[in-house]
């Protein structure tokens, strides 16, 4: 059977463990928070949402979802506290009734159409994405992770006793996450969420609404199986929650593609133009193909003119490739960690908050800033190290190391 290597995060969310790249997927300080603080809070979002009703979204490295499910979450406080929408097929006192929590008072229309979202998501992980909307949230949940069976002893020295939740993921992201996926879920995803070892992971009630929507979706679609459900003998699983998913998609003109493959094939094959692509990879050491100058091109032809691309590398060799394929390249700035947690590229420069400082100009100009190279995008991770190790070592350039103590000591 598949093997997961899940473990709770410092903010009570779920992280998960690689073997195959011996490293974690997310930072212990908190899966959820990271997606918040690197792509979600620094992307400026919200105000975006106030000027447009259409948003597209590349997601690359998806993963179990936080960057997407941390969008959604967003979308969806935006929507009931910021916008009313006038369609006659929607009920707005229906909508305040079911949100009185997130609603304080009705606000001025902004216009009669519904927000048209598009998220692409890819992942060379098929299992891994089919089980996002099934990861619980972290809610009143205390850390267990004495029960891991894998890298135990390094997953814990990061970890502290204490939940620390800075963000609280609404479970109506999930759900609409399983509404979008359910046709894809099969026997393999099934038996994984039934297995013990994983129990604890694992949200009973979307695993109860998951079997509900598999035993009808023959007959119905997604929006009749969760009418139907909301009224059958499964009521006793009902929270707010699901109603609320309901009015949401109600309120959207929502497309979730979910594309797993190669990333770099999968932007070759697409043809649209995002406002935002969230670049999640695993480090550039590790995963060299998603950090080339070749394929940062192919991404500039991707990215909507004023648009963002957002990552949490600082690498020296990823700010160049980005400069070298034609982008204005800024930092993100974490004011709970006061520091700088991350990279943006973007085609408008009046989209930086944050300049690259003299320091990080000059690395660049160093050996480390010499970037990846695959120029039919279709080499092999030990190809592109092999080629960028020999590229390092004939390279006249100052040394890393040289640079630093000269900037030190000027």
């Amino acid at each position: 059977m598949y093997k997961l290597y899940p473990y709770f995060t410092n903010d009570g969310s779920v992280g998960l463990f690689s073997p195959v790249a011996d490293d974690i997927y997310h930072s212990t300080y908190g899966a959820l928070t990271e997606a918040y603080e690197k792509f979600i809070l620094p992307s400026n979002i919200k105000n975006y949402l106030k000027k447009n009703n259409e948003i597209k979204i590349l997601d690359i490295c998806y993963g179990i979802g936080y960057n997407s499910k941390s969008f959604l979450n967003l979308l969806i406080d935006f929507i009931y506290n910021e916008t009313i929408y006038t369609d006659n097929n929607i009920n707005i006192d229906e909508i305040y009734t079911n949100n009185k929590k997130l609603i304080s008072s009705k606000k001025s229309v902004r216009n009669e159409k519904k927000f048209k979202v598009y998220i692409h998501a890819i992942d060379n992980d098929k299992n891994l994405a089919l089980l996002s909307p099934f990861f619980v949230n972290g809610e009143n949940i205390n850390h267990r992770n004495s029960q891991l069976s894998f890298k135990q002893e390094k997953i814990q020295r990061m970890l502290s006793e204490k939940i620390i939740r800075k963000f609280k993921l609404k479970k109506e992201v999930n759900i609409i996450l399983l509404l979008n996926l359910i046709n894809q879920i099969d026997n393999d995803i099934i038996e994984i969420l039934k297995s013990k070892e994983y129990k604890q992971f694992f949200d009973k009630d979307l695993m109860r609404l998951m079997a509900f929507l598999k035993s009808v979706e023959s007959k119905y679609t997604f929006f009749t199986c969760l009418s139907a459900f909301l009224h059958n003998i499964y009521y006793k699983y009902i929270s707010p929650s699901y109603k609320n998913a309901l009015n949401t998609l109600k309120l959207l003109d929502f497309n979730f593609n979910l594309n797993i493959s190669d990333a770099r094939q999968a932007v070759k094959n697409d043809t649209q133009i995002y406002n935002y692509i969230f670049l999640d990879a695993f480090t550039p050491a590790k995963c060299p193909c998603l950090w080339t100058l070749d394929f940062f091109k192919l991404l500039y032809t991707h990215l909507d003119n004023d648009g963002m691309i957002l990552t949490y590398s600082n690498s020296a060799l990823v700010r160049n490739a980005f400069l070298n394929a034609g982008f204005h390249v800024g930092k993100i700035f974490s004011e709970s960690a006061n520091k700088f947690t991350g990279t943006i590229a973007v085609k408008n420069n009046s989209l930086i908050k944050y300049e690259l400082s003299e320091y990080d100009l000059g690395l660049i100009k160093s050996k480390a800033g010499i970037f990846y190279r695959d120029e039919n995008l279709n080499l092999s991770n030990e190809a592109i190290n092999s080629i960028h190790k020999s590229d390092v070592q004939n390279s006249n350039l100052i040394s890393s190391s040289r640079f630093i103590k000269n900037y030190k000591n000027s």
